[in-house]
């Protein structure tokens, strides 16, 4: 049996292999300038090769694209070709969770070294390994700035225990969900309050939340309000009162057309749990490990019963996700809400690189987090008549425009000029372009990118 490269993609004479280090050198050693002046283009330096179909794919992820598809072939950064040797810019940073873009050189360097010091892919959650136990320190740190970690330990107030052992985000919120049940006293059906247009993961329970599944679910009510209405939240509340178990936000709502959740409404809903004995999420799947802060709610001086994070984590290389949380909810049992390969050691490592990288460039992530938003706002106040409004804020910002077939065409206009980003628009009423630029973006990209949107949305 052979344990190579041209075996294992099953191309014996090793055109795809080619194919892939000559695409890598391409982008590694090109200057930005370079790369952006052929965003769009098909890179001829690249040789041709055959890659592996997906007619063994699901419907929804193209089975039935059998010829010449667009993936992905290498990356480097903020780029990457495509199989067809077509230069793409990503925009949304790999699917949202690629935070220092891809093949980082630091990253990559501390992944080796990680490799080198025998820290291990993965193991059994009842014997950590230093990794681990450091991270769910880093983020208790992060998650109390200013206090110091001796008087959190016995706080049970505080956002002191991590539930490590999770490798996506959708079993984290699943935890959380549990522990709200589990506190919930009120003799009658728990009332779970959301907002419209919430994703809190793929199970059952989360998908019910979204409006799912009714027909299966009994003993438990879904009310959903609409974000940044103080005035329906309180009388929510007041209805409900105390039978509602939790809360449940995302502050920046990407799949609700990149919608900010204003901080004063948060800090109403906080008051209002704190009034009838609910329970407080915040998810921070999205919007985690993309500011300075690396946790969104220090950011807006909010503390939440719950703050679930994931996804950028440990910039794309190993889902990790984590829910932190109060000491005095630490009610499940070892194995309520685990997963078995979430107590990944080499991971949790590569977490506290993307956190020191985070912490280290914390001004240019700010700086150029406003000048991208900025951007886009600027190309709102040009195109009023095609365009609504800028959403979003920093990396995770969007374009709503006014006609969802205009918003389609864009996107697919968009994505043939080079660019990809992401159209949501697949609900009534929904017809926003949205971006997540990895952390590395720099003025240079900014321009250019502004620029090629804004030569788009002038030919139309």
């Amino acid at each position: 049996m052979e344990l190579s490269f041209d075996a294992l993609m099953g191309d014996p004479g090793g055109c795809l292999a080619t194919t892939m280090a000559s695409g890598r050198h391409y982008l590694r050693d090109s200057a930005h300038a370079a790369l952006l002046q052929r965003v769009g283009d098909i890179i001829d330096e690249v040789p041709t090769c055959a890659a592996p179909d997906k007619r063994w794919f699901q419907r929804s992820y193209g089975r039935c694209v059998t010829d010449a598809p667009e993936d992905l072939l290498v990356g480097n950064g903020l780029f990457y070709l495509t199989e067809q040797r077509q230069l793409f810019l990503d925009c949304t940073g790999g699917h949202y969770q690629m935070t220092w873009g891809y093949e980082h050189p630091e990253l990559t360097m501390l992944l080796r070294d990680g490799i080198e010091r025998g820290i291990v892919w993965d193991n059994h959650s009842n014997i950590p390994s230093a990794p681990v136990k450091r991270l769910t320190q880093k983020l208790v740190e992060l998650a109390n700035p200013g206090r110091e970690l001796s008087e959190l330990h016995d706080d049970p107030d505080s956002l002191n225990t991590v539930l490590a052992g999770v490798a996506t985000g959708t079993v984290a919120c699943a935890a959380a969900m549990k522990m709200m049940l589990v506190n919930h006293e009120a003799p009658d059906a728990p009332v779970f309050v959301v907002l419209d247009g919430n994703y809190h993961g793929t199970d059952l329970f989360a998908q019910r939340l979204r409006g799912m599944w009714p027909e299966y679910f009994c003993n438990v009510e879904i009310v959903a309000v609409q974000p940044n209405d103080p005035d329906e939240l309180s009388a929510t509340f007041a209805e409900h009162g105390e039978r509602i178990a939790g809360f449940w936000a995302e502050p920046v709502m990407m799949n609700r057309e990149a919608i900010v959740i204003e901080p004063d409404y948060l800090h109403l809903a906080r008051q209002l749990c704190d009034e009838t004995g609910a329970l407080m999420a915040i998810d921070e799947i999205q919007t985690g490990f993309w500011f300075p802060e690396v946790i969104y709610c220090v950011r807006i001086g909010l503390q939440p019963d719950f703050i679930v994070l994931g996804k950028g984590m440990t910039a794309g290389f190993h889902p990790l996700s984590a829910l932190v949380y109060r000491g005095k909810l630490d009610v499940l049992e070892q194995y309520d809400a685990i997963s078995t390969n979430g107590n990944a050691a080499l991971a949790a490592y590569l977490a506290l690189g993307c956190i020191a990288l985070i912490e280290c460039e914390a001004e240019q992530i700010e700086r150029m987090g406003a000048a991208w938003h900025e951007a886009l706002m600027a190309l709102a106040d040009e195109f009023p008549r095609t365009l609504v409004e800028a959403r979003g804020i920093g990396h995770m910002s969007g374009l709503k425009f006014r006609d969802r077939e205009e918003c389609l065409d864009f996107h697919r206009r968009a994505v043939e000029r080079g660019l990809w980003l992401r159209a949501h628009a697949y609900h009534e009423g929904h017809s926003t372009i949205l971006t997540k630029f990895a952390l590395p973006l720099d003025e240079q990209v900014v321009a250019w990118t502004a620029e090629a949107l804004r030569g788009l949305l002038a030919d139309r």
